[in-house]
């Protein structure tokens, strides 16, 4: 039993799949591939957190939920990861991924815990997978490389009675800096279809990479 993340938060990020939540400021972003992306604007911050719904037609949610856990294989075809490994940091588990950004702006990186779960949902079967940074890590900065010290993610996915994947996708992070704001929309609008067709596209590499393996 994880002690990093609640029942509650399970529950709350499949429930998304049935009733999108919404209410409180939400607005639609972006519509695309059919891809809806909603944003809400944190007031704090300045930034936006985002919430996904979309479908993969051609991977199983089993499929996605593993290929999305392997961090080694997602080396081999996320083009903007620099580094991602998994490893013990004074006797607690956690993730370090530090990631491309393009010049002249420095590299982000996170140091993150994360939990998945198979979930039966009244014969349902759902999985979730929770990830958000954890700054009590002892991971030391390394120079020229700015720490997001803000990130959550979580992820739901669901048969969509086909062959496919139904997704659900929240997230935030604050990247820290100055960073221009036609790069964070780019980041929103391309970006994240994007990487649901390189998602797409490593879920059906996945079994020849695990028998290359």
């Amino acid at each position: 039993m994880s002690l990093q993340f609640t029942d509650e938060e399970f529950q709350s990020a499949w429930r998304e799949l049935d009733e999108p939540q919404l209410e409180g400021g939400w607005e639609l972003f972006t519509e695309t591939m059919g891809v809806k992306i909603y944003r809400l604007y944190d007031k704090e911050t300045g930034l936006y957190e985002y919430k996904v719904f979309g479908v993969l037609t051609t991977c199983t949610p089993e499929l996605c939920a593993d290929v999305y856990m392997d961090l080694t294989y997602r080396k081999h075809w996320d083009g903007y990861v620099k580094e991602l490994y998994e490893k013990d940091f004074s006797g607690q588990s956690a993730i370090y991924w530090e990631v491309k950004y393009p010049f002249p702006l420095s590299n982000r990186d996170y140091v993150y815990v994360r939990d998945r779960r198979d979930l039966d949902v009244d014969g349902r079967k759902i999985w979730v997978i929770l990830a958000r940074s954890s700054p009590e890590t002892a991971c030391a900065e390394k120079s020229g490389v700015l720490r997001v010290k803000d990130y959550k993610q979580s992820v739901a996915l669901e048969a969509d009675g086909d062959c496919g994947t139904r997704v659900f996708l929240n997230y935030f992070d604050n990247p820290g800096g100055m960073i221009p704001t036609w790069l964070v929309n780019w980041a929103a609008k391309s970006g994240v279809p994007g990487f649901l067709t390189d998602m797409q596209k490593a879920c059906s590499n996945y079994k020849t990479y695990c028998q290359k393996k």
